[in-house]
C-alpha cells in the first residue's frame, strides 16, 4: 500500500529532534558555520533554523553520543598533529633567531638606496639559506631605503615570531 504526503508529513512530525538545555535543538556542527561556530562545535539552535537550514544544507546533524565521541577522537588527533607542527615552527624560529642575511643594493655615497628592499628580497634572499618563508610572513614597519643593520620581524604563527638580521650592504661593482 502506497503512503499519501499527508502520512509522509505526520510520520516526519513525530520524529522530533532531541531537545537541549535552553528548549533549543543540540546539533553537531559538519561545517564551519558563520556567527555559529566551527566544524564539530555542539550548538543549540531553534528548530526551524535546524530543520530548514542546517540539516537540509548538511551543515549540521544531530548530536548523539556517537557524533559526540567521534568528534572527540578526530579533535584529539588533531592536536596532536598542531603539536608537532608547532614545535617544528618554534625550532625554525630559534634557526631564525641566530640567522642573518645580506642584500646587496645600488645606493648612493650618502648611503640611500635608489631603489628599497622589501619582503621579497629578503624571501629570495633566505631562501638561498634553505629556508623557505613567504613574503607574507615577513613584517617590515616600510621598505628599507638606505644602507645598514635592520631587525625585521618575521611572523610563522599567530604564537610564534621570530627577528631576523637584515645587513644591507652596497652593491660591489667590479671595474674598481
Amino acid at each position: 500500500m502506497a503512503t499519501t504526503k499527508a502520512e509522509k508529513h505526520s510520520e516526519r512530525v513525530w520524529k522530533r529532534l532531541p531537545k537541549g538545555q535552553n528548549g533549543g535543538i543540540e546539533l553537531l556542527l559538519i561545517q564551519s558555520v558563520d556567527h555559529l561556530g566551527k566544524q564539530g562545535d555542539v550548538v543549540e539552535v531553534r528548530p526551524g533554523y535546524a530543520n530548514n537550514y542546517l540539516i537540509p544544507q548538511g551543515l549540521a546533524t544531530i548530536a548523539t553520543p556517537h557524533h559526540k565521541r567521534m568528534v572527540d577522537k578526530h579533535r584529539a588527533k588533531l592536536l596532536e598533529i598542531e603539536k608537532s607542527r608547532l614545535a617544528g615552527l618554534r625550532a625554525i624560529a630559534d634557526l631564525l633567531n641566530r640567522q642573518s642575511v645580506t642584500i646587496e643594493a645600488n645606493a648612493n655615497d650618502e648611503g640611500h638606496l635608489y631603489g628599497s628592499v622589501g619582503p621579497a628580497d629578503i624571501v629570495s634572499a633566505l631562501k638561498e639559506q634553505n629556508f623557505t618563508i613567504t613574503a607574507d610572513q615577513v613584517r617590515l614597519e616600510g621598505p628599507l631605503k638606505e644602507l645598514g643593520l635592520y631587525t625585521v620581524k618575521i611572523h610563522l604563527h599567530a604564537e610564534i615570531e621570530s627577528e631576523l638580521k637584515v645587513w644591507v650592504v652596497p652593491t660591489v661593482s667590479g671595474d674598481e
